[in-house]
């Protein structure tokens, strides 16, 4: 029988060499840095109900959009299996939760959409920094996210459709080069 501190080991090890083989996963940030950006441009051009449009609608292209990406980077997150990989399926499942709560949110009080997207969508980064070995790179990219949103929101009420969404962008795009240099620091 196996030592629980051998297995331990071996399943942070199998963790690390996924992180390394896939980058990071850095596609699946990326595409969401882009749609970000695309509604941080959409809260320039479009009122309130155009815009919640462009953001739920829009929202269910950020993985057909990591997968073209994906492809481009030759960095191919779907076919790669590690011992932890099926807890992928319950971390997604955890971050998809918060579509009730944006729902419930549209009737009663719906200029909410904004910050309940921007932290809802991130509910999963933890997990999927667990997944890596990583936790710290990719919880904190939800916790600043998350920090940085609720901010915007009560400083600055008049940027919730346009600041807000670019904060969450350039936090992606911060957090990808954050993933790609440690990507290439353990490489080294």
């Amino acid at each position: 029988m196996m030592d629980s501190m051998v297995l331990r080991a071996l399943v942070a090890a199998d963790r690390r060499a996924s992180y390394l083989r896939l980058s990071g996963g850095f596609p699946v940030p990326l595409a969401g840095m882009i749609y970000w950006l695309i509604l941080a441009g959409a809260g320039q051009l479009l009122d309130f109900k155009g815009w919640l449009m462009v953001a739920v609608w829009g929202s269910g292209l950020i993985f057909p959009l990591a997968l073209l990406l994906a492809k481009l980077f030759n960095c191919h997150f779907i076919g790669d299996r590690t011992a932890v990989t099926n807890v992928l399926l319950p971390a997604f499942i955890s971050m998809l939760l918060f579509w009730p709560v944006l729902a419930a949110s549209l009737s009663i009080s719906p200029e909410l959409a904004p910050l309940i997207l921007a932290i809802g969508m991130s509910g999963h980064w933890p997990i999927i920094g667990w997944t890596y070995d990583r936790v710290g790179l990719y919880a904190g990219h939800a916790l600043i996210r998350a920090l940085i949103t609720t901010l915007i929101w009560f400083w600055l009420p008049d940027a919730r459709l346009t600041l807000l969404p670019l904060s969450v962008a350039i936090l992606y795009g911060l957090t990808v080069l954050a993933i790609l240099m440690d990507v290439r620091r353990l490489r080294d």
